[in-house]
């Protein structure tokens, strides 16, 4: 209806979408709320939607005018103690989901719609902040906008709120018409609804069908059917009325039309708005501003030092070659994948906003370069020059320094145009990624540094004047040789024909260059940008990124709802676990270059939460819900900025388990599903995940048997041979999801399940069959643990144990749910007899920042209830069956061995890699396809002067491919490590198994495509023809692309942020590269010695004897030198770069390295996973700080916690008699 769907060979539509008589949407102005949050992390929500104000409101609206309707919004949304929080994400927590979401509706309601579309504004949200959202955008439907929800699972009071409703069944309209005909409406169809019932949820009943039996299934069929045919029947009637009376037209005049483009925002205003944001979030992305600062100092200093002061012999002059190439490709290179990275994110936020009109591309891309054009643009560029020209020794002339500078900057702004280029054609990372690597491949080809400008192949030869990188490197090589004469050691200077080479015009004619070459190509490099950037700008408008519809299942339902077979037992056939939280509280402590501050998350919580029964922890957005069950997980785990300061207790049984314990006996299901493989099936899942979670005196048959019992048990028989599917491929169904995270859980009959938000997003009949499921579950002898956020009203009554949370993590009611009302109605608030007691709890705790008055007095009741609390209100016996510590210790579970781990994983891999294609294709293209420009270009080789040059320039065009395997792993292994690190958590498998896995999964890949590879190096460009230089330049290859996927991992795993490690990446590869042997002859000793970590070197230092020895080169007659050619054979060109040396050793030095950095990648990924650093700064005695004497599980406050525990619970008795005895013996 909103358009937003892209119509093709997958989607067909019928009828018509007027607006106002109309099928032109352009006319009016509307809004999107979309189902994902798409907001920048670093901004507050205050930020946000100020700058949201200024973009979508009219110019006519006044800077004050705009800062009150945000303030407004804030007030209308209950934003207000969140207004200053920033929004965060994953690796850096900040807004809560709930408040995130409220925030992305207040960003569309700011652009002051006339139509408002809400794809699910209430997913995420408590029902009190739901309602309040719903009442919202009620107003605003009466202020004349209208406002279009679909809605999961309303509270009852919401379905007041409701004007009119289209009600769904699979597709087909059930109602359509006013919500207050509609129970009316059922009720003459036979549908009467009982008292006390939410409207919303009995509708949702009436037109499901209830798969749980046959019959069942059956009937509710027949019965939707007879409701659709009824509403098919009653709109036939009602539209022959219609057409009676005539049809309503209503057109729009040209003044209506001129009006709202005359209130659409300037491209000035866009372009200043836009620049102001992009400059905020930028500065607040510490880690890519100093990573590009860092990669362009770092690069500038340990390369400058590798040219160090390079004098004027023939060495000196190779070495200058060799530097100004380094400036003029290498530095751009890394600029240009760092930038693609980043716009792999920063272009999502762009394609939503320009699909509402909210930005327009130029604006888009002239605000990007603004933005950045004092803190990245120019600053950049320039460090690099100050210090690299100077380290090298170039010409000391203010003229040719500033010529250096502006080609240097000219080349900054290719590459970041470039990128958005590549990012335009494809918004993935893998693919833009391919774009940017085999075109810029092209323009290091073209540049005539590798290959004789005059020696390109005549098919390809105009590809030269397409590289904006020759023109760059030829303006360098004009700025610097152009009329110089270096340290010939003959007499008579420039007369003497024996000091030729030493000539700089001589040089440059030798590297094919025209004279005069300076102003020309600098010109030509500042049109490349320029075209770059509006080519990005004509793909962004004609190749954007729409909304398709994924290949459909044949159905769309949740079939497994209601299908679950579980089996009650009766706690002693099992042993059960209670858990008890003693003052248990949490702060956090936030660090920061400039200050460190503390933040209270959970105040000391003391509950119980007891086996056989749903025990429910409910709260408001922000009130700590999500961060208590991952404490008690202990999930929690500090980094460089954050600590998380625990104190109190957590027993299990009146017991202190160690984190081994609870990690084996505790299974942990989180809000979102990522830890499923999308290219497997439910039933593949479910296998692998028994193979490898149970124990291993199990066998194979027993395993797939239990696989099969808890696919039954969660009732997911019916999609068991479908796939789990992601946001490309439609898989199963949310609801199904769900259940197949639950049941990977579940395997291990964990006696403790925690769950994170499993009803959110979900229908209320599915949300009522995962609640069934969990029942059956915690009937089993479990103790089930979850957090809830809008439970529907005839759930209440299943719920056992309730904490209920205010905001801020204050308790403010724990104990048994039939105990809760009553409490309240205590303290002078009675639950009216037809509200849902969950709604009216949630609405009692919490605070209404909508309006001033209301504010206040909601915060003092809220204190009141606070205050009122004390945990001995409810006093619990204790009901656990474990009583020893022995008998809990013997509960934690050993992850599965090396060799049981490792079948499954490659199998399991394997599967899911093969059901991918385009990664397939994308990791051997990348290889396949350097091959492919390397036979373009060096084509066919032959052995004349020119050739030298291009020999050497092939092999160094061969040292990339550590390039590429940095790419191909950081296209695959950031996913695959993520799902590692939700099994290893799990305590599922070791690092070793993981680690051989990936080797074993992505080596064959890597050695297909090298030989592939070689294929093209050796046979098609033309370097010996035989068996032997076959397989050395395919080893060398290998090993290349393998100490580049080596490098990925390692860096990869240190930092989460895959920005700052292609940045680090790509220093360590070029500066690898640079250190090869060709690029650079006099590499100072120290870094030489470093230089033996460098594959590089070895490949360089292997390949070339093998491919020059023995070779005669002839040259022309204005190349000789006192009638001979300079360079005659292929060993004086190894003595020349110094690489006449055993290539034996160096090939086996070379297999030695990929080695090593493999082994290197297996320990940093071993070392953060068990964090190694950690365990030996507390073991050393570090980080003692003033939280020491509160931390859980520090020893001292065990031992104490574990005797005050005990006295407490149900043995307090026993032990006080038996400290009575021992009081008495002393006496």
């Amino acid at each position: 209806m909103s358009g937003r769907l892209a119509v093709g060979s997958r989607l067909a539509t019928s009828g018509r979408t007027l607006f106002n008589g109309s099928e032109d949407a352009s006319q009016i102005r509307s809004a999107y709320v979309i189902q994902q949050d798409i907001l920048l992390p670093t901004l507050t929500v205050r930020e946000t939607l100020t700058y949201a104000a200024q973009l979508r409101l009219p110019s006519s609206v006044t800077q004050h005018e705009r800062r009150q309707l945000v303030e407004e919004v804030i007030l209308e949304l209950s934003l207000k103690e969140a207004a200053d929080t920033r929004i965060g994400n994953h690796a850096h927590k900040g807004c809560s989901g709930g408040e995130k979401r409220r925030t992305s509706i207040g960003v569309q309601l700011l652009s002051n719609p006339s139509l408002l579309w809400l794809d699910e504004p209430t997913t995420g949200l408590d029902s009190t902040s739901a309602f309040q959202v719903v009442k919202t955008l009620r107003d605003l439907a009466r202020k004349g906008r209208t406002i279009i929800v679909t809605i999961h699972q309303p509270r009852s009071e919401i379905w007041d709120l409701f004007d009119n409703v289209i009600l769904l069944s699979r597709g087909s309209p059930a109602y359509a018409g006013s919500a207050k005909e509609c129970l009316p409406y059922f009720a003459k169809l036979g549908y009467e609804m009982p008292p006390f019932t939410n409207p919303a949820e009995y509708l949702i009943d009436v037109v499901s069908i209830d798969n749980r039996s046959e019959e069942a299934e059956l009937a509710a069929r027949e019965r939707v059917g007879r409701v659709i045919a009824a509403w098919r029947e009653h709109c036939n009637s009602a539209l022959n009325e219609k057409d009676a009376s005539g049809p309503l037209t209503t057109t729009f005049t040209k003044s209506s039309a001129q009006r709202r483009r005359k209130n659409r925002t300037s491209l000035i205003q866009q372009t200043r708005v836009l620049t102001a944001r992009t400059w905020t979030v930028t500065i607040r992305d510490p880690m890519g501003m100093f990573g590009s600062l860092v990669e362009a100092i770092g690069m500038a200093i340990i390369t400058g030092w590798i040219f160090l002061n390079m004098d004027g012999s023939l060495t000196g002059i190779r070495s200058r070659q060799g530097a100004l190439y380094n400036a003029a490709a290498l530095q751009g290179y890394l600029v240009l994948l760092y930038e693609t990275y980043r716009l792999t994110t920063d272009i999502q936020l762009f394609d939503e906003e320009a699909r509402q009109g909210v930005v327009s591309i130029p604006a888009f891309l002239i605000s990007r370069r603004l933005a950045r054009i004092f803190i990245e643009d120019v600053p950049v560029p320039l460090l690099f020059s100050l210090i690299y020209y100077f380290f090298c020794g170039f010409r000391a002339d203010g003229a040719q320094f500033l010529t250096f500078f502006g080609i240097i900057l000219l080349h900054q702004y290719i590459a970041v145009c470039f990128a958005m280029t590549c990012i335009a054609c494809s918004r993935s990372f893998a693919g833009a990624s391919l774009v940017a690597n085999l075109a810029y491949t092209l323009q290091s080809m073209g540049c005539g540094y590798f290959i004789q400008a005059n020696t390109i192949p005549i098919y390809v030869r105009w590809t030269k004047w397409t590289a904006y990188v020759f023109y760059a490197f030829g303006a360098l090589c004009a700025n610097e040789f152009t009329g110089q004469f270096y340290d010939c050691p003959y007499e008579g200077g420039r007369s003497n024909p024996a000091c030729k080479e030493y000539d700089g015009d001589f040089i440059l004619a030798t590297l094919g260059f025209p004279k005069d070459w300076v102003w020309r190509p600098i010109l030509a490099l500042l049109g490349f940008a320029i075209a770059f950037y509006l080519g990005a700008g004509v793909l962004l408008k004609f190749w954007n990124a729409e909304i398709v519809m994924a290949r459909a299942r044949p159905t769309n339902m949740d079939a497994s709802a209601g299908k679950e077979k579980m089996s009650a037992r009766p706690p002693e056939d099992v042993r059960t676990i209670d858990i008890r939280l003693e003052s248990y509280g949490m702060d956090v402590e936030k660090r920061s270059l400039r200050k460190r501050w503390t933040k209270s998350i959970l105040n000391p919580i003391t509950a119980d939460f007891r086996p056989g029964s749903l025990n429910v922890i409910m709260g408001p957005s922000g009130s700590g819900k999500t961060s208590l069950l991952n404490s008690m997980a202990m999930r929690l785990k500090d980094d460089t900025a954050t600590r998380y300061k625990q104190y109190g207790s957590m027993t299990y049984n009146g017991l202190i388990p160690a984190r081994e314990v609870v990690h084996s006996i505790c299974s942990f299901v989180t809000q979102d599903d990522d830890a499923l493989l999308a290219s497997l099936t439910v039933r593949e899942t479910l296998r692998y995940a028994a193979g490898l979670r149970l124990p291993k005196w199990m066998s194979k048959e027993q395993k797939m048997q239990k696989a099969e019992e808890i696919l039954l048990k969660m009732g997911l028989k019916d999609c068991a041979d479908n796939l789990i599917g992601n946001d490309i491929v439609k898989g199963i169904s949310g609801g199904e999801k769900r259940r197949v995270t639950i049941a990977v859980q579940i395997l291990t009959e964990p006696r403790v399940l925690l769950l994170d938000e499993p009803l959110s997003g979900l229908d209320a009949f599915t949300a009522l069959s995962i609640v069934d499921v969990l029942r059956g579950l915690a009937q089993e002898g479990r103790t089930l643990i979850v957090t809830i956020h809008q439970p529907r009203s005839d759930l209440f009554g299943l719920f056992g144990n309730v904490l209920l949370l205010a905001r801020g993590g204050h308790p403010i009611f724990s104990g048994h749910s039939t105990d809760m009302l009553p409490h309240f109605a205590g303290l002078g608030y009675e639950c009216p007899e037809h509200v849902n007691p969950a709604d009216f709890a949630l609405d009692l705790i919490t605070v209404d920042l909508q309006h001033e008055a209301r504010e206040v007095a909601s915060r003092k009741k809220v204190r009141k209830l606070i205050q009122s609390w004390t945990p001995d209100a409810f006093p619990v016996a204790r009901t656990g069956s474990i009583t020893t510590p022995a008998e809990l210790g013997s509960m934690a579970r050993e992850p599965s061995s090396f060799l049981t781990a490792y079948s499954i994983l490659i199998r399991r891999a394997t599967k899911n890699l093969l059901r991918q294609p385009d990664i397939i294709i994308a990791r051997i293209m990348q290889v396949v396809g350097l091959g492919i420009v390397l036979s373009l270009y060096f084509a066919p080789l032959k052995t004349n002067y020119f050739y030298v040059q291009n020999r050497l320039g092939l092999l160094v065009e061969i040292a990339p491919l550590y390039f590429v395997g940095m790419l191909n792993n950081i296209a695959v292994y950031p996913t695959e490590r993520d799902v590692f690190y939700r099994d290893f958590d799990d305590r599922v498998y070791g690092v070793e198994a993981f680690f051989l896995t990936y080797i074993s999964i992505t080596t064959p890949f890597e050695i297909l495509s090298c030989l592939i590879f070689a294929l093209f190096a050796v046979f098609a460009v033309g370097l010996q023809r035989d068996a032997q230089t076959y397989f050395i330049i395919t080893f060398n290859a290998f090993c290349m692309t393998s100490c580049g996927e080596s490098l990925g991992i390692a860096f990869n795993t240190l930092f989460t942020h895959t920005g700052f490690s292609v940045n680090c990446m790509s220093v360590f590869l070029s500066v690898a590269q640079v250190m090869g042997g060709v690029l650079s002859l006099e590499i100072p000793a120290f870094l030489q010695a470093w230089n033996h970590l460098s594959p590089v070197k070895w490949a360089v230092g292997n390949m070339a004897p093998y491919t020059l020895r023995g070779l005669n080169f002839s040259c022309e007659d204005w190349q000789r030198v006192n009638g001979q050619c300079p360079i005659q054979t292929g060993e004086q060109v190894l003595d020349l770069y110094r690489l006449n040396h055993n290539p034996e050793m160096n090939i086996m030095a070379l297999g030695i390295c990929a080695i090593v950095y493999r082994f290197l990648a297996y320990v940093v990924l071993k070392m953060e996973r068990e964090r190694w650093i950690g365990r030996a700064w507390r073991k050393l005695g570090g980080g003692k700080k003033k939280y020491t004497a509160r931390l859980l599980h520090d020893e001292s406050v065990r031992n104490s916690t574990i005797r005050h525990s005990t006295v407490r619970n149900s043995l307090a008795r026993n032990s006080m008699a038996r400290n009575s005895t021992v009081r008495n013996s002393l006496a």
